[in-house]
């Protein structure tokens, strides 16, 4: 097996859905046993961009909401979608301002993801935000949020004992402590 070769052959596709975010597209394939089969994807017209403000104390902020597509409120780093065509550092700096009114003047980009790549192409990006100031939340109008000011030790604890479930957020913390641990924070 080729590493650089796909085993699958694309017959026919169609576009099924499409709006301001996503596209749905059915693919007539033939698989890589050689049968023919139905592939559905998800493509993204945004990148996912989440942050992790630390403060010199190592303390952070995370951003509540209700998330409709899982039917639960939601306790996750500042996140949000991130134009293709705009530098996602840009992308990151408004998404921070907006959720919690938090400006950084240090970033340091920890992650790229693919976030379920089985049937998306959506891709994230996970940063680190440092040297703080702090001002206004202007949430988008989709938007009720809370803001908390917790600290890393205790996040990450909420993230290993499996009380956050958001896959940016468990990233972003997760590999936020192996940095700590290393030293490199």
């Amino acid at each position: 097996m080729s590493e650089t070769q796909n085993p699958w052959k694309t017959l026919k596709s169609e576009l099924i859905y499409e709006s301001a975010w996503i596209s749905i597209n059915k693919h007539e394939v033939l698989n890589p046993a050689g049968n023919p089969a139905v592939y559905s994807t998800v493509n993204f017209k945004n990148l996912a961009i989440g942050i992790l403000p630390l403060d010199e104390e190592l303390n952070t902020w995370i951003v509540g909401q209700y998330r409709y597509p899982i039917n639960k409120y939601s306790w996750e780093i500042p996140e949000g979608g991130g134009h293709l065509g705009i530098d996602p550092l840009d992308s990151a700096a408004r998404e921070l301002s907006e959720e919690t009114g938090i400006s950084a003047k240090r970033w340091t980009k920890i992650q790229d993801l693919h976030l379920s790549n089985s049937v998306t192409d959506e891709v994230a990006i996970l940063y680190i935000a440092q040297d703080l100031t702090f001002g206004e939340s202007h949430p988008e109008e989709t938007e009720e949020l809370q803001v908390k000011k917790i600290h890393f030790n205790d996040l990450y604890e909420l993230v290993y004992k499996g009380e956050i479930t958001d896959s940016l957020t468990v990233t972003a913390v997760l590999k936020t402590k192996l940095l700590i641990l290393e030293g490199k924070i």
